[in-house]
């Protein structure tokens, strides 16, 4: 497997893949009838990659996971999200945010989010990054960024309705890269 950056070739490909993960993931949290969800999550997606692309990385910055001309994985950072910032009311403000880590249905609990996630703790950490954040309102990712980064600082109760929270970690990387 190899981590490297997006080009422009991957552009077409990153996109069939958002879809497929997105609209599965939705599905696993029983969500799946939300499709106007749906598509905005896929379109925002799609136009961090654009960012990315367009400011070779400075604005948002990828990286993805391939095998044998497949797409595995992804993750990202950026400036935190307004999200992040108006629920911790700007106590996070300047961190960068990790997002967009997501792993094909078919390959999920195999180890390739946790290799993406230390591939980016590395890049965070080259660009003299000490901490950063971030969050979710999926509730198996929570499960396993519960159990990598314990508790979060901040839960949104019922952010997302009634027992469906959203969570947000902030870690310091000197922590995480021992």
């Amino acid at each position: 497997m190899q981590i490297r950056r997006p080009s422009l070739e991957d552009v077409e490909v990153l996109h069939q893949f958002f879809r497929l993960v997105i609209t599965d993931t939705f599905a696993k949290e029983g969500l799946g009838h939300l499709l106007d969800d749906i598509e905005k999550e896929i379109e925002s997606k799609r136009k961090l990659v654009s960012t990315d692309l367009e400011s070779n990385g400075k604005d948002r910055y990828f990286l993805v996971a391939v095998m044998n001309d497949q797409l595995l994985g992804t993750i990202e950072f950026g400036a935190a999200s307004n999200l992040i910032i108006e629920c911790t009311n700007g106590e996070l403000q300047g961190l960068n945010e990790v997002g967009t880590v997501f792993v094909h249905p078919n390959y999920q609990r195999q180890g390739i989010g946790t290799l993406l996630l230390n591939a980016m703790f590395l890049t965070l950490q080259n660009i003299g990054t000490e901490e950063f954040c971030l969050d979710s309102g999926y509730k198996t990712a929570q499960k396993i960024w519960q159990k990598k980064f314990g508790d979060p600082e901040y839960i949104l109760k019922d952010y997302w309705g009634v027992g469906n929270d959203h969570l947000i970690w902030r870690r310091r990387l000197s922590q995480l890269l021992k």
